[in-house]
């Protein structure tokens, strides 16, 4: 019999996980499969731990991997990708915007041979308006400088084959946006569309300037073409600058028009000298992740492993 690995990462979630442990039980009991719940604690600081050990005591499905801090929720879905024993892995957050219901729906497609099932959100009603406009921006940027790497409005509500999952894990890099990564690994797939509902408990963990953040994670991950654009358009300014210079010249040799002074020297200056900084920033950006690469820290550090004692790796 075919086994399915459930991943639920989880941080301060303490008035959510028994609405999604109870949500979720009666649709898996359903199925002719042995599950596993592996929850990962990124470093809660309330109730969580304890809530999760309550639900292991009385169902040993509930496996826990306790992180040793906050590490990020790309970092606690892959320490769940490692610790996964599953034939297909379905990771899902524990505030039930994923349905689980489609669990169901993944399951059977997966039956026919693909390889990943993703869920596509058919709106964002539940988003504010700011939030649905940037994700529409990133979705349509991302799309293009990485010909068509991911798909629009799919999180990592979706199930994965262990082939799919084994490819993952020999991804080294530390800095991970597993969207991208899910793209880049290939495989046959197929499209879920579901809308998704507002959160069942608990509030959201994803402000404004971490969501910026994990964008800029994204696009410097997987794509090149911000350094490139700054070559570009190094080239279209130093063509202007030579352009406006000859310009001058004409006018000041042959016509005796005096050369523009302080004020067009200023803007020409602080124009230049802004673009100057925002180059080196991107440049920034990518020295930094080279930076956390070149470190070769571990992506997570798993303080407790609960009922999956067994799987501890080195």
């Amino acid at each position: 019999m075919s086994y399915i690995s459930l991943i639920i990462p989880v941080y301060n979630e303490q008035e959510s996980i028994d609405i999604f442990y109870h949500a979720v039980i009666p649709l898996l009991e359903r199925e002719s499969y042995d599950f596993e719940l592996i929850f990962v604690d990124d470093g809660s600081r309330d109730a969580t731990l304890a809530i999760l050990h309550r639900l292991h005591d009385a169902d040993p499905r509930v496996r826990i991997v306790s992180l040793s801090r906050n590490f990020g929720k790309e970092y606690a879905l892959t320490a769940g990708l490692y610790y996964a024993s599953g034939d297909a892995v379905i990771p899902m957050d524990v505030d039930l915007q994923d349905p689980p219901e489609l669990i169901t729906t993944f399951l059977r497609h997966w039956e026919q041979g693909a390889d990943m099932v993703i869920g596509v959100r058919e709106n964002r009603d539940t988003d504010g308006r700011l939030k649905r406009w940037t994700a529409a921006l990133f979705y349509r940027v991302f799309r293009r400088m990485t010909h068509d790497m991911i798909e629009d409005n799919a999180g990592d509500f979706r199930l994965m084959s262990r082939r799919v999952v084994d490819s993952l894990l020999r991804l080294p890099e530390s800095v991970r946006f597993n969207k991208g990564l899910y793209g880049w690994v290939g495989f046959s797939r197929v499209l879920v569309p579901y809308t998704r509902p507002a959160r069942a408990a608990g509030t959201g963990k994803w402000p404004g300037w971490k969501l910026w953040n994990f964008a800029l994670d994204g696009i410097t991950s997987f794509s090149t073409f911000p350094l490139r654009l700054w070559s570009y358009l190094g080239g279209l300014i130093a063509l202007t600058g030579f352009a406006y210079a000859v310009l001058i010249f004409v006018r000041t040799v042959l016509y005796g028009v005096d050369v523009p002074g302080y004020a067009s020297l200023m803007v020409v200056v602080l124009t230049l000298g802004g673009l100057i900084l925002i180059s080196l920033g991107i440049i920034g950006e990518y020295l930094g992740r080279v930076f956390e690469e070149v470190k070769r820290r571990p992506p997570f550090i798993v303080r407790e492993l609960v009922g999956l004692e067994d799987k501890k790796r080195d």
